[in-house]
């Protein structure tokens, strides 16, 4: 059993952890998401294998002990979003590590709540400013399921509820919508003046 002040770890690590191709690949998975370790992506690496693992094991079973099975994992990964309720066996197995990372709270808030950054909702989340229903949730790796998506917001007295909007496009900011403006009334048919004063002396 062992010590309980010294829980069993949770995740594995890769098997060729200073792989370059493997170690980029890692680097924008944590950028893209926001995690703060690898520990955190080799977490949710070894829940997904865990997860597929269930799916394998089913594949397995004689038919009739399957149908009796399978509804019971489909149902719990429709809860928290990763499948619907008419997906298969093989549905699961094509699940990705994005789409496990995707349904964490951090990614979900940056989404609904118009953070500029997940890093940016990783810290109001962890101090607090994030809450689900009528409970506020510190921590950014929580998945959320499909019945709080609805329910994220931010606590009354938060800053960020003066500070966050949402962006009038999907371009990017105002100000990129201003530059592009800008850049856009320009005329295009504008020859450069160097170019001008050739053109004249060819014709003197």
């Amino acid at each position: 059993m062992g010590d309980p002040k010294t829980p069993r770890r949770v995740w594995k690590k890769p098997k060729r952890p200073l792989n370059y191709d493997l170690m980029m690949d890692e680097l924008k998975t944590l950028g893209t998401f926001g995690l703060k370790t690898k520990k955190e992506l080799w977490k949710t690496q070894t829940e997904l294998s865990r997860v597929r693992l269930q799916a394998r094991s089913l594949l397995a079973l004689r038919q009739e002990e399957r149908e009796r099975k399978e509804p019971i994992l489909i149902q719990s990964l429709s809860k928290i979003g990763l499948v619907d309720q008419n997906s298969t066996l093989d549905d699961v197995l094509n699940l990705q590590v994005n789409d496990l990372l995707s349904r964490r709270l951090q990614t979900m808030a940056q989404k609904k709540l118009f953070f500029k950054t997940p890093y940016q909702a990783r810290q109001a989340i962890v101090h607090g400013h994030v809450m689900i229903g009528d409970s506020v949730v510190t921590i950014p790796s929580y998945i959320v399921k499909t019945e709080e998506e609805t329910k994220i917001r931010l606590i009354p007295e938060s800053r960020f509820n003066e500070t966050l909007s949402k962006p009038e496009s999907d371009l990017g900011s105002p100000e990129t919508e201003n530059l592009e403006i800008e850049t856009g009334d320009q005329p295009k048919n504008e020859e450069p003046p160097v170019k001008q004063d050739a053109e004249k002396e060819s014709t003197e």
